[in-house]
């Protein structure tokens, strides 16, 4: 079972164990040296049925579409071989009628009505079945009224040899209309690359059409092919990933009259989120590309498919303009088609970029340290509110405002952040705030005055005795012993 996943992962090859005498043989296997594509470059998908047992049946319940499906040398030889028998055999019949009537010993007899007119062998029968059937009447063999097997006959002939022209004409006209040859008009890079585009790692290639008939509605799909392991055991071969390539944006709904780039942005929603120029050497998978249109003069639906590997995709590379202005018209030079050239290109994967852009960032550590001194400053806060509510209510009447020492400290927090954040300025506006009359020194006297208001203002409010006790400024002097002390825990 190892073995087996090994062989799927590194070559993408279906080995199927057949029961003795049944099913098909197994896809054969790749030189050694060469990647096995589950779709080749041409479109051709690499994928052979087999153990089919009693499903063949199904293949001949839609016997045209099995007749379409065949190589043009089967078809041919089916076609040819259909007319001969069907001829071959009416001719029979006409010829059995001719005999059972005895016409054939009574031909050269002026006297005698036959069925059909100048039949008297195998030979002449079978060209009178041809001219009937081809309409071409010659006037020589013809049907007479004294034959109404002869009419029966031909009735049949008629219809029969209509469903026959109808089922083998229709079946080659399919056959030659078919849309896989304009297929072979619609060109794709032999390469894809990977390089930067508007800021970002992007994979891109190239399709073009060359017939100047439009391909109308075209639109244009990738899927990538890579085995993978999901979180239960199970391993999966020929998992299929969706390569978004404009469809959120209508960018894969194509106008293709010119050659177009087409471009898939590697972002963390891309499959190629860690890729990287490194891990290109070890990884394995397939990119497979399908453009769908109608085709403007036949209005049926056309595909065409390529396949890149990873071999085949380029790191670091960027496509060749060919598209020139003229005199009038723009002219596309297809040697250039496929043609690449290097630019500089990180060989990290986005994944690592957007890590090292993280660790790099100078935004990181100022945050951090700021929500840790807001978080201490309001367990600072939280505290003091807790001892000023465990004060008696006369204590609380004579500091003046509860809610002082709240917004002292958010004064303080205030400044330090400020001070905090001065160290983060550029240069220049540090040179600014240096300035004389701009100094720390006029913040903290600001903050020590407005600290004493307060304080003056509350001991003003208070009643004469007290202001007396006071002497106009602190009172904690004349408090007594237990006063005195639980003032000086308030404040501290």
């Amino acid at each position: 079972m190892s073995a087996l996943r090994r062989k799927l992962g590194d070559e993408y090859q279906v080995v199927s164990t057949s029961a003795s005498g049944g099913g098909l043989p197994p896809p054969r296997a790749a030189p050694r040296g060469q990647r096995q594509r589950f779709v080749d470059k041409n479109g051709r998908c690499n994928v052979q049925h087999g153990n089919l047992g009693g499903e063949t049946s199904r293949y001949l319940s839609d016997l045209f579409t099995t007749l379409v499906d065949l190589k043009w040398r089967w078809n041919l030889f089916i076609f040819i071989l259909t007319y001969t028998v069907a001829w071959l055999f009416m001719a029979s019949m006409w010829w059995v009628i001719a005999y059972m009537r005895g016409d054939l010993n009574k031909a050269h007899d002026d006297s005698y009505t036959p069925c059909v007119a100048n039949v008297y062998n195998f030979p002449s029968a079978f060209l009178f079945f041809i001219e009937t059937e081809a309409t071409i009447g010659y006037g020589y063999r013809y049907i007479t009224d004294k034959c109404p097997e002869g009419i029966i006959l031909f009735l049949f002939q008629s219809i029969l040899g209509s469903i026959v022209d109808a089922f083998l004409i229709g079946c080659m006209f399919i056959k030659m209309s078919q849309p896989k040859k304009r297929a072979e008009t619609l060109m794709f890079s032999e390469h894809a690359a990977i390089s930067m585009r508007d800021g970002k790692l992007t994979l891109m290639f190239r399709v073009g059409n060359l017939r100047n008939s439009h391909m109308v509605s075209a639109q244009i799909r990738c899927k990538l092919l890579k085995s993978r392991q999901t979180p239960e055991g199970e391993f999966l071969p020929l998992d299929q990933l969706e390569l978004d390539v404009g469809f959120s944006t209508g960018a894969d709904q194509l106008f293709l009259v010119s050659p177009l780039t087409i471009c898939h942005v590697i972002d963390a929603k891309s499959p190629f989120y860690d890729l990287s120029q490194r891990s290109m050497q070890t990884e394995q998978f397939e990119i497979v590309v399908i453009l769908e249109g109608i085709v403007e003069t036949t209005g049926m639906t056309c595909q065409a498919r390529t396949s890149y590997t990873e071999d085949e995709v380029l790191w670091g590379h960027r496509f060749f303009p060919v598209i020139s202005l003229e005199e009038g018209f723009f002219k596309v030079d297809y040697s250039q088609f496929h043609a690449t050239f290097e630019v500089p290109t990180p060989p990290y994967s986005v994944k690592e970029q957007e890590e090292m852009l993280l660790m790099s960032s100078p935004l990181i550590a100022p945050a951090v340290s700021n929500s840790k001194e807001r978080n201490n400053s309001v367990e600072c806060l939280d505290g003091l509110d807790e001892v000023g509510t465990k004060l008696p209510s006369k204590l609380q009447k004579i500091t003046g405002r509860e809610d002082f020492p709240k917004k002292l400290l958010r004064m303080s927090s205030t400044t330090s952040e400020k001070a905090y954040s001065m160290g983060d300025l550029p240069m220049k506006l540090q040179r600014i705030s240096s300035v004389p009359g701009n100094s720390e020194e006029k913040l903290v006297s600001k903050t020590t005055k407005m600290m004493s208001d307060p304080i003056s203002q509350s001991v003003a409010d208070l009643p004469p005795k007290l202001q007396k006790l006071s002497g106009g400024g602190r009172m904690e002097g004349n408090l007594p012993p237990k006063l005195r002390k639980m003032n000086s825990d308030r404040f501290t």
